[in-house]
């Protein structure tokens, strides 16, 4: 087990966000974040690499309590990739081997500047590795944030909405490298995502957060119309088109405004 998350409370004042939020991942696999804006999972994201600090519950790396790791250590082991982030002036090589920086003690070796170089070719981004990533287009921007995740080489990957700013096909391209390197490498991944679609294409299991409750954890086989009404308030049926499984949304529920 890399990941063992177990009773997560977090509060913002006296505002309840999450509560008693459990979860365990083995090497190789990809949790999908589902829900509602305001569900909770950027704040789930945080508290699990201590960004934030629970009120409650613990979150273990190999079986060690992540508060007794400092930020270095946890930094080796865990990348995260925030919903928002600042565009740089720094060139796309150099924003890239940022994540090389918990590993490096007085200078980048030659096998960073090698992992670096590797993830751009895979990135797709190595023609642009002597570009600041300012001048680039968002699409663009968002991979090199991802490209540096990748060249931190962790055991966890946490993602925030790693899609949201590409096209179709960049998106299932992204989706591709992250299951891949999730697979090939044995790390696992957390992904706060918006679209139904991909999780149920990319990930092995999704855990739907409703009002900040884990109100559903499941494999990807097994979600269910009914579980979507509850936790997005629309019907919906569940195809397989293509070998996919596909969910088409219908209309609100009553209660819901549409």
């Amino acid at each position: 087990m890399i990941l063992s998350v177990q009773g997560i409370h977090f509060r913002y004042n006296s505002s309840e966000v999450l509560r008693d939020v459990s979860f365990d991942l083995r090497p190789g696999t990809i949790l999908g974040l589902l829900g509602t804006n305001g569900a909770g999972k950027s704040t789930l994201l945080k508290c699990l690499n201590r960004i934030l600090r629970p009120h409650r519950g613990t979150v273990l790396l190999d079986d060690t309590e992540i508060l007794r790791l400092n930020r270095n250590e946890i930094a080796k082991r865990m990348a995260y990739v925030p919903q928002r982030y600042e565009q740089e002036a720094l060139t796309v090589f150099d924003a890239v081997l940022l994540g090389r920086k918990p590993h490096i003690k007085w200078g980048p070796t030659r096998q960073d500047l090698m992992i670096v170089q590797g993830v751009l070719d895979v990135m797709g981004l190595a023609e642009h590795a002597l570009r600041p990533v300012k001048t680039l287009s968002g699409g663009q921007a968002q991979k090199v944030v991802l490209a540096r995740s990748f060249a931190q080489e962790p055991d966890v990957l946490l993602l925030d909405e790693p899609t949201s700013n590409l096209d179709v096909r960049n998106q299932l391209e992204v989706m591709g490298l992250i299951r891949e390197a999730v697979h090939k490498r044995s790390v696992c991944a957390v992904i706060a995502i918006h679209d139904l679609n991909l999780a149920l294409r990319f990930a092995d299991a999704v855990l739907f957060l409703r009002e900040g409750q884990a109100y559903a954890l499941q494999s990807t086989q097994s979600v269910s119309p009914e579980v979507i009404q509850e936790v997005y308030g629309v019907t919906s049926v569940i195809q397989k088109v293509g070998g996919y499984t596909v969910v088409v949304p219908l209309t609100c529920c009553k209660d819901h405004i549409c």
